[in-house]
């Protein structure tokens, strides 16, 4: 094998590695349910597993690699609630469907659309989330806003309550520098500081990244959490805005 493709195999192996243990949003603040309307969090046997964002009454985007193998059955989306244990709606998952060209092993095309049993009921701390056009861009230096429930790597801050971090966008030939060309493909949206800090991790997995009431973005992976010179890596809406489309009429 080649050094090139040895040194590929090698980042990948060390980034899905770095994905199993994304469980938080760091150095973000707390904020209301009704900040953030269509975040929900995805349940999994009772207990919080992902976000997802909400796209209507009976469907929820999220990441595929949060239901990738599970049977639908298992999962409960609750929302309309800034606490990912309580509050809000409980509602049961009726259909995933997955990506067809997901491929957990480059953690491309990291989407699941989720069918819900029951139609939400819209209110204040309850809404869709506005999608891009099929491949709209999205300019480099774009300030976001990603939100989640998880760990947050310090002891004074509760991951109970719903939080958030502004980041901006970072361009593709950034991130690619970062992590190589081969790693970062054009399904992948990264946004984040060169000095680290602030960024999502799995326990946000498959929540939202809004830009100007818009969706870009679904957390899907990176290298560890917030560090300086690595980018958070997410699935980029705006690349199957028509499958999504095509599978929930959205």
């Amino acid at each position: 094998m080649s050094n090139k493709l040895s040194n590929y195999f090698a980042i990948l192996v060390a980034l899905v590695a770095c994905m199993q243990v994304r469980h938080r949003i760091v150095g973000g603040f707390e904020i209301d349910i009704s900040d953030t309307p269509y975040q929900v969090s995805l349940q999994y046997n009772n207990g919080h597993r992902c976000g997802g964002s909400v796209l209507n009454r009976r469907w929820v985007l999220t990441a595929a690699h949060c239901t990738d193998d599970l049977p639908a059955f298992t999962f409960a989306v609750r929302y309309g609630s800034s606490m990912h244990e309580t509050g809000g709606t409980l509602v049961l998952v009726k259909r995933v469907v997955q990506h067809p060209r997901y491929d957990s092993s480059t953690i491309d095309y990291d989407y699941s659309l989720l069918e819900l049993e029951e139609e939400l009921t819209f209110s204040d701390v309850v809404q869709p989330i506005t999608l891009p056009e099929q491949d709209e861009a999205v300019m480099d230096g774009t300030m976001t806003i990603v939100s989640g429930w998880g760990n947050t790597q310090s002891a004074t801050e509760s991951n109970a309550l719903l939080r958030a971090a502004n980041v901006p966008t970072v361009s593709q030939r950034e991130c690619r520098k970062a992590y190589s060309v081969e790693v970062i493909t054009d399904r992948m949206l990264c946004a984040g500081y060169q000095e680290g800090g602030k960024d999502a991790c799995q326990g946000d997995s498959g929540g939202p990244l809004v830009a100007d009431g818009k969706l870009v973005g679904v957390v899907s992976w990176g290298a560890g959490c917030a560090q300086a010179g690595y980018p958070g890596v997410y699935s980029r809406v705006a690349s199957v805005r028509d499958w999504v489309r095509e599978n929930s009429g959205v």
